[in-house]
């Protein structure tokens, strides 16, 4: 080969490798994650990928649905408003009520329920059995049992509810403090009339305050809004379903969608377990929720706040007022304080601190980490109070003397009976889901008789509702003076 043929030789040798070393050396480039990158494209040397991470196995899934679903029910309702006319031909001549017809509208809803005991005892919303005449709940096999209520609590939105019988399947219950952030969870219902359906989502936040319960309860009702957010799929028959750990533990009740439809559209919030527990318990001891109140009114810390009052940061909550004669003021709390912590909890948000407090009764020792004005950090005891202003809880026979069929009802003051011009009667100070609330009767009525006989005094009115087993008819005054008549059977 001569010299000339060589060199043309090696030339194309070399041009040939040329655009192969070129394509090996991009194509050997890793490929660049959008995680490395910001909006503009400059690429961020320090940027690390977070790795996902799913359920441990399909099988973390499977256990959790296996242990909870069947102890999630499904509730059904039956709702019949009942109107009374009254003939008053008949009453001229046999007395108030005589020749009346009653006129009935029915009605129907349905939702779920947890089965929280071997001996049949239900936790669901309040929403879900509010103004139900009757109650029947079908189980994960198709068997259907009577429901009674126990009692319903509106400013948690949580009620308790008995079916007869034993060996039913209790859920394990959980810590809703432990929730993490990110953890994986399931919601357990019956949505849609269906047999028990189980969604898988993530806890998005905790201590949400959504203002949800203030719209559905009266202006009587303190709302206590403390959700778990999740993005697991709940649809409205969901109400009062089960939302569990991936070991089949509740740690909340389903309780609400952020939706403009009525149905699902990304967000889901559960009351947590802990709070559910207090008030399940006080609901079954008492037939009320024993509440402890601090005595203060109380806001988030927002960037305004914070520059009005010249805080420091925005951590904590801002006492706005102290009530008077309250547990706060018995503790030397004032007004520009800021609550850091209860007990050992750091409190962040008003939602956080009505959760901590609602966990606990009247008579409870707590500790507050406070922040006064002048920027020291002090622990204070108090002791928290109910509504009335006591300390001591209400033993279940006090209760029973003032409330009936889900009504409290109050003595009349002289004043009252002299400007409606009568002498006898009890006022409903307040009604929460039973019998009466079913029926129409409201906050203010005032009942006067009972099958036509006077109704001198809230304890003979209970207990005859108490221990009434036949037909009922109330004549009932209203705030404007107007007579009304309401029959039930028993």
């Amino acid at each position: 080969m001569n010299t000339n043929n060589f060199k043309l030789f090696v030339f194309g040798i070399i041009g040939g490798m040329l655009p192969i070393s070129a394509y090996l050396m991009f194509s050997e480039q890793p490929t660049r994650n959008i995680q490395d990158s910001v909006i503009g494209g400059t690429r961020n040397p320090y940027a690390r990928t977070a790795a996902f991470t799913g359920p441990e196995s399909g099988l973390s899934f499977v256990e959790a649905s296996q242990n909870s679903i069947n102890s999630v029910v499904h509730v059904t309702t039956k709702v019949v408003q009942t109107s009374f006319q009254r003939d008053l031909f008949q009453e001229f001549f046999y007395g108030p009520g005589a020749g009346g017809k009653e006129y009935k509208q029915y009605g129907s809803g349905s939702g779920s329920g947890v089965i929280v005991s071997a001996d049949g005892y239900i936790v669901t919303n309040n929403h879900v059995i509010e103004n139900a005449s009757e109650i029947e709940v079908i189980l994960n096999d198709n068997s259907k049992y009577a429901a009674k209520l126990i009692g319903a609590d509106p400013s948690t939105d949580i009620a308790v509810l008995k079916i007869e019988g034993f060996g039913f399947q209790p859920i394990a219950l959980g810590n809703s403090d432990d929730l993490q952030i990110g953890e994986w969870v399931l919601a357990v219902g019956n949505p849609f009339n269906l047999t028990s359906t189980v969604t898988a989502g993530i806890v998005s936040a905790k201590a949400r305050n959504i203002n949800i319960l203030a719209e559905r309860a009266d202006a009587s009702i303190v709302p206590i809004e403390s959700f778990i957010q999740t993005d697991a799929a709940v649809n409205p028959g969901n109400s009062g379903g089960a939302l569990v750990n991936t070991r089949g533990e509740l740690v909340g009740i389903n309780t609400a969608i952020a939706s403009q439809t009525g149905s699902y559209a990304g967000y889901s919030f559960a009351v947590p377990v802990n709070l559910v527990q207090k008030v399940m318990a006080d609901l079954i001891d008492y037939g009320v929720v024993q509440r402890g109140f601090m005595g203060v009114q109380i806001s988030d810390i927002t960037q305004e706040l914070k520059e009005t009052n010249d805080l420091p940061n925005t951590k904590g909550v801002f006492v706005a007022s102290v009530i008077e004669g309250g547990s706060a003021e018995d503790a030397k709390v004032k007004q520009g304080d800021v609550i850091l912590k209860i007990g050992t909890k750091e409190v962040n948000s008003t939602a956080a601190l009505q959760e901590e407090i609602g966990k606990r009764r009247p008579g409870d020792k707590v500790s507050l980490t406070v922040r006064e004005k002048d920027g020291s950090e002090v622990v204070k005891e108090l002791v928290l109070k109910n509504k009335d202003g006591q300390t001591k809880l209400i033993t279940k026979e006090e209760i029973s003397k003032n409330q009936a069929l889900g009504a409290t009802f109050t003595e009349l003051t002289s004043k009252e009976k002299k400007e409606l011009n009568i002498t006898y009667g009890v006022k409903i100070s307040s009604l929460n889901a039973g019998k009466l609330k079913s029926i129409g009767l409201a906050e203010g009525m005032i009942i006067i008789k009972l099958n036509n006989e006077s109704v001198e005094s809230v304890e003979q009115l209970t207990t005859k509702l108490n221990g009434v087993n036949k037909g009922v008819l109330l004549e009932v005054l209203t705030e404007s003076g107007k007579k009304e008549y309401y029959g039930f059977g028993i």
